[in-house]
């Protein structure tokens, strides 16, 4: 898999090494513990529309997106965060370990290492290529 980052009708790689969180105990830890991640990793949290009980919750969006949160607790280094509705980015966030948050609208997020997504801004896509 490879994540590219598209914007102004041209394209990059962000990452060639892409990891898609699975499961619960994969999508709480997500990098938590881990000392470093290569430069070109990714992992990508993918998440379906809210149903049930939870579409009614005062956070649940009224166009099927949550509002998404994402905290560096046990995160020993910076990352990139990019937040996305489909393959659209709508917030992009340079975290700090252990004390960085960072929270949008979102139905995908996608945490990369420090500096990876520096050219990444709010309107550009960012396509999963599987």
């Amino acid at each position: 898999m490879r994540l590219v980052h598209e914007r102004d009708g041209a394209s990059a790689t962000l990452a060639d090494d892409v990891e898609i969180a699975e499961g619960f105990v994969q999508t709480s830890k997500g990098l938590m513990f881990r000392s470093s991640i290569p430069g070109d990793y990714a992992l990508v949290f993918e998440f379906e529309p809210p149903s049930g009980i939870s579409a009614k919750l005062p956070f649940a969006g009224d166009d099927a997106v949550t509002r998404r949160f994402i905290h560096m607790l046990f995160v020993r280094m910076p990352l990139d965060v990019l937040w996305l509705q489909g393959e659209t980015v709508v917030h992009v966030k340079t975290l700090r370990p252990w004390v960085g948050v960072g929270m949008a609208d979102a139905d995908r997020i996608i945490e990369l290492s420090e500096g990876a997504a520096e050219d990444v801004e709010v309107g550009n896509r960012v396509v999963l290529e599987r």
